[in-house]
């Protein structure tokens, strides 16, 4: 099984770095990608993707990227789940 993606839009909040609770850096970036058609309206939609950076790459982002960036991030998608109290 394969599990790789590659995404190229703009930085849309600065990341922080942060601390795990076993001692691991790292930053979440929020990434805007432009979808490559218009909807109905005539108007390009965007899609907003949460991205979490680790170690080294987290502190290189944080230090080098400003809002409006074009980056480039070759990662894997993971999903969590989870139940809330209410």
């Amino acid at each position: 099984m394969l599990n790789q993606i590659v995404l190229v839009g703009r930085v849309k909040e600065l990341p922080a770095i942060r601390e795990s609770a076993n001692g691991n850096k790292y930053a979440n970036l929020l990434l805007e990608l432009d979808r490559p058609f218009k909807n109905s309206n005539g108007i390009y939609e965007q899609d907003y993707i949460t991205i979490v950076l680790w170690k080294g790459i987290a502190e290189t982002v944080t230090d080098i990227c400003q809002i409006d960036d074009i980056i480039g991030v070759k990662g894997r998608i993971q999903s969590y789940s989870y139940e809330g109290k209410d």
